[in-house]
């Protein structure tokens, strides 16, 4: 990822109902963060004519009823939210950490990765193989350690329902970058864990896709029947802000879980916290260790 960022704010319509906005041409803790400052601002608003607000990776985009207000003047709104927010890295942000468990290198992910080497970038090696490569680690088991060590952020929420975007908390130049494939693959399971971009995701729901796949995460991140605990307020799991450490887990583990899942007794490991993007950026190593001692209850 380039090191640079493009600072100038873009702003494009979208039909008559759609305002598009573009922070930086390059994915940042800082351009996700101002996003987020700003669409919370508009939200406190309450402004008539809002319909909904969608935050992105370092974009956001509003909706608005154009009968109500008009493109153009939601612009201007937008320009002055921005301009007032000189303090925005100062801002609390309370935000939810949450354990989520990965068998890494599982079969049924294994499987499908193999259907589709002729799809990819380097078909003689695994995804985590690849990946490892082109971003100088030894192993791919290095790269699983790195994974393991530094918590994600979750910047977005969508694509298909519940399909969470998350950035990991390191300084830019050791962030994992990866492209996606060359083809797209048919078929992607239910819980597979990816990476493309800079960010981690895993696919709520079986269908195609394109990240590199790592894994498989034990527990749901989607519950449309709402049967488990964590889902009684709504289906989709995690929302943006939230911290996710995705940790490695062994085969014995991951069948536990499942048979939690299935019994209806499995609950999300969480701690809540608060911070400000002042924390984060000033030195994201050690706000991720911050985060990872306040997840674990300081034992680790």
């Amino acid at each position: 990822m380039s090191a640079e960022t493009k600072t100038q704010t873009r702003y494009e319509y979208g039909g008559d109902e759609f305002v598009f906005v573009e922070l930086s041409e390059s994915m940042t803790l800082e351009a996700m963060f101002k996003g987020m400052a700003i669409t919370n601002k508009l939200a406190e608003q309450n402004r008539e004519g809002i319909i909904d607000i969608c935050p992105g990776n370092a974009s956001y985009m509003i909706r608005v009823d154009p009968e109500v207000l008009h493109p153009n003047e939601l612009i201007s709104v937008l320009k002055e939210i921005e301009a007032s927010l000189t303090d925005y890295e100062e801002t609390t942000i309370h935000s939810r950490l949450v354990d989520v468990p990965i068998l890494f290198e599982d079969p049924w992910t294994y499987e499908a990765l193999m259907k589709f080497r002729d799809n990819h970038q380097d078909p003689d090696s695994t995804d985590l193989e690849y990946s490892a490569r082109i971003n100088d680690f030894e192993s791919k088991e290095e790269l699983i350690q790195n994974i393991n060590d530094f918590p994600f952020l979750v910047s977005m929420v969508g694509f298909v329902p519940g399909l969470p975007f998350s950035f990991q908390l390191t300084s830019q130049e050791k962030q994992i970058e990866v492209p996606k494939y060359v083809r797209p693959r048919t078929f992607t399971p239910e819980r597979a864990f990816g990476f493309g971009g800079a960010f981690a995701v895993i696919y709520p729901v079986q269908g195609a896709g394109g990240y590199q796949l790592y894994g498989t995460a034990a527990a749901p991140i989607l519950d449309v029947e709402q049967k488990l605990e964590d889902f009684k307020e709504s289906m989709v799991y995690f929302r943006q802000s939230d911290i996710l450490r995705y940790r490695s887990i062994s085969m014995d583990e991951y069948e536990r879980i499942r048979k939690e899942v299935e019994e209806g007794r499995f609950r999300y490991r969480t701690r809540e916290m608060s911070f400000t993007p002042k924390d984060v950026m000033k030195n994201p190593e050690e706000f991720a260790s911050k985060v990872m001692r306040r997840l674990y209850d300081d034992q680790r």
